[in-house]
Parts: C-alpha cells; structure tokens; sequence
C-alpha cells in the first residue's frame, strides 16, 4: 500500500506547528518591526522597550504622561508640570550618528535635545535642536557647526542637584541650534569635539544617550521617533 500522501500530510502538519512556534516566538521577543501594545507610564523609571533604552523622571507625579509605542517612538503629554526628562535611546552614550523626526509643541519652557551624561568627570549634556518660551544660555564657549546648522557653545554649573549619581554639584555642557529644527540628523562626535576644544572635558559614557522631551513649568506635547 502506498502510503507517501500520509506522510507528506504530517509533514505539513510538522512543519505548520514549527511556523506557529517561530512566530510566537518572534512576538515574544519583540524584535522590531513586531507590533506591540503601547505602554503608557507616568513614573520615575528606565528600561527597554522596542529595541531602544528609555527614560522618565519627573518631580511632578500626575502631571505628565510618556507613552512608549513600537521601536524607537514615544510621545509625551503634560500639562502645568514642574520638571521632567523623558525619551528613548541607548543604555550608553557615544560618538554616534542620531536620526530623529517627529513632532514638539510646547507652550512655556521646554527643550527637545539628545541628551546625556557622563562619569569622571560627571557632565550632564545636551544637544538642544527645539526650544519653547526660553532658549538655553549659560557662560558662552564659541560655535561649532554640524549637520547643516550652526550651534552656540555654552557651559553652565549646578549644586548639589538631582543627578544619575545622587545630589551632586556638576556642569552642564550646552550645544544649543541657532535655529529651531524638529527632525533631522546629530553628530554627537562633532559637539563632543568642538567641547573638548572649548575647555570642556567629559567624562566616561557610563549612563545613558536619550532624544529627550524636557518640560519645566509648561504644558504640550511631542511625538518623537529616533532612528
């Protein structure tokens, strides 16, 4: 008796549950371009999520939202808030290349920046390409051009302030865009350049890079996708 199309129809049987399986696992993993539910937080926190590190801090609990969608998008929402950093991007900084687009609508004070710090020295940085109410300022440190825009230099100091090591007293190094951008390219090689020439040393990347939304006594909104 020939018995070639029972086996070939467990075979298909075979080879249907390995396709199920592979794909369960798939979804399991995350691995990008899987859909996933979009995670809304409202609390002091980091993690991983769509590939990409992310980050939220607020001295304001209740006042603003972050939402983490698929891959590298998030939004944020807030309204009235006190102070808060949050976005996506990598567990450690570096000399890297950034592509970003997406959406920023502040009203008030806010800062939309690839943002950062570093260890020993501790530097907390910012490559500030959108503002709101108020632009960035500190001690002036020259220019540097970089990915079709020109940026000003500026270093400021903070004591005995909230950082990733505790309170601690610590400067601030600034690239702030002479024009406002939502979108587009950052070199952080050519800042982190263009400091060091200007006298401003950083330190090892310990923590974390994000594309950062930062509100400070404001209300809006952004919708931020990093590449």
């Amino acid at each position: 008796m020939n018995n070639a199309p029972a086996r070939v129809s467990r075979l298909r049987l075979l080879i249907s549950g390995v396709c199920t399986l592979l794909m369960v696992a798939v979804a399991a993993l995350g691995l990008p371009g899987t859909a996933q539910a979009a995670t809304v937080i409202t609390s002091n926190q980091t993690g991983t999520n769509g590939g990409y590190y992310y980050s939220f801090w607020t001295d304001s609990p209740g006042s603003v939202s972050m939402t983490l969608n698929n891959g590298g998008n998030y939004s944020t929402s807030w309204r009235n808030t006190g102070n808060f950093v949050a976005g996506k991007g990598w567990s450690n900084g570096a000399r890297r290349t950034v592509n970003y687009s997406g959406s920023f609508n502040p009203s008030g004070n806010a800062y939309l920046a690839l943002y950062g710090w570093t260890a020993n020295p501790l530097v907390e940085y910012y490559i500030v390409d959108n503002w709101g109410s108020w632009r960035p300022t500190g001690q002036y440190k020259g220019t540097v051009t970089s990915d079709g825009g020109k940026y000003d230099i500026y270093m400021t100091t903070r004591y005995n302030a909230p950082s990733v090591e505790g309170n601690r007293t610590f400067n601030q190094y600034w690239s702030v865009r002479q024009t406002k951008r939502t979108g587009g390219t950052i070199t952080t090689g050519n800042h982190f350049d263009a400091w060091a020439r200007a006298g401003m040393p950083m330190g090892s990347f310990n923590y974390y890079m994000i594309l950062a939304t930062e509100g400070y006594q404001s209300s809006g909104n952004s919708n931020i996708t990093v590449g």
